[in-house]
């Protein structure tokens, strides 16, 4: 494992302020600024978001969270609902049970809460399927908190910028700060090859990150920062293949996922259905049908209805 870098040092303190400058203007040039999220300041819209977002494609998450807000407008009307309607509603974005630990949040929020979404996130991380990064992500776009947190941009921006290429701090990026580079480069001339050598654990970048935090403006800072990690995918190899915390994301195609998503899909939209009628639209062997339809009742999800199965109401 790589070791720590000295953030007493006077190279370091050039490297974190080359760093900040770089994420700042790469954001003004290039942020994703009409993100529907991005445009409120309501917690309770903010909570959903964050949690579409966990292991999901923001491409993917744009056109359900604007018909799942048309659904369910407020904390309350979340609460009030059925969770086959929740689940029905969700269904498209994957990892189902998100839409249940949500709903259990939203019954939490109004009942122990006041129907307000607490800003702590130690209060935060009680709730289902909220951990200590999305507590933090929760607490800063909602309340505009300077927490630490991390999550899969923002590691391969510093894995990136501080533990590969050139950190000579009398060269690096100095020419990425003209208005003539940003005039008349596009976005890819931002991000050269560098190759990472050794493996990087959260435990060393979350020092990092709360040195390069910006007090007045937390909120900002790390859409800039997500941005800049969003980005860096496209134009140089994945720097997170360095990170300890790294898993490879497994082919969806034929997966126990994409069954389970077929499963949920077809009982949003039938009262019931047979494991046969389940087996003809899922294409799975009965086995390893059965196996999921498991899973899926231990999870809340589903329920059995004499022969039939059907989502938990």
């Amino acid at each position: 494992m790589i070791d720590p870098i000295d953030l007493t040092g006077e190279h370091s303190a050039v490297l974190v302020d080359t760093f900040r400058r770089r994420v700042w203007r790469y954001y003004e040039t290039f942020g994703r600024h009409d993100m529907p999220w991005r445009k409120t300041r309501d917690p309770y819209r903010i909570l959903v978001s964050e949690i579409m977002l966990q292991q999901t494609q923001v491409s993917r998450v744009v056109t359900k969270y604007a018909e799942f807000l048309q659904l369910f407008p407020d904390v309350g009307s979340l609460a009030q609902a059925s969770q086959r309607d929740v689940i029905t509603a969700w269904t498209g974005l994957g990892y189902n049970r998100r839409a249940r630990y949500l709903h259990q949040t939203a019954k939490r929020i109004v009942d122990d809460h006041g129907s307000q979404v607490p800003g702590d996130p130690a209060i935060l991380k009680t709730f289902p399927g909220i951990g200590a990064n999305t507590a933090g992500s929760i607490s800063c776009f909602a309340y505009n908190t300077a927490v630490v947190f991390i999550e899969t941009n923002i590691r391969r921006a510093f894995i990136y910028s501080f533990f590969s290429g050139n950190t000579d701090p009398d060269t690096v990026d100095a020419v990425l700060f003209t208005e003539q580079f940003v005039a008349e480069n596009a976005e890819g001339a931002w991000f050269e090859p560098r190759k990472t050598i050794g493996i990087i654990d959260d435990s060393t970048l979350l020092p990092l990150i709360e040195r390069t935090l910006d007090p007045e403006n937390p909120r900002e800072w790390y859409y800039a920062l997500m941005d800049y990690g969003n980005a860096l995918v496209r134009y140089v190899d994945n720097p997170n293949r360095a990170s300890r915390q790294y898993v490879r994301q497994s082919t969806f195609e034929g997966s126990r996922r994409q069954v389970r998503g077929r499963v949920i899909r077809v009982l949003s939209d039938l009262p019931r259905a047979s494991e046969d009628d389940l087996l003809d639209t899922t294409g799975a062997p009965v086995a390893y049908l059965q196996s999921v339809l498991q899973d899926l009742l231990a999870e809340g999800l589903i329920v059995q209805d004499g022969l039939s199965w059907k989502l938990a109401e």
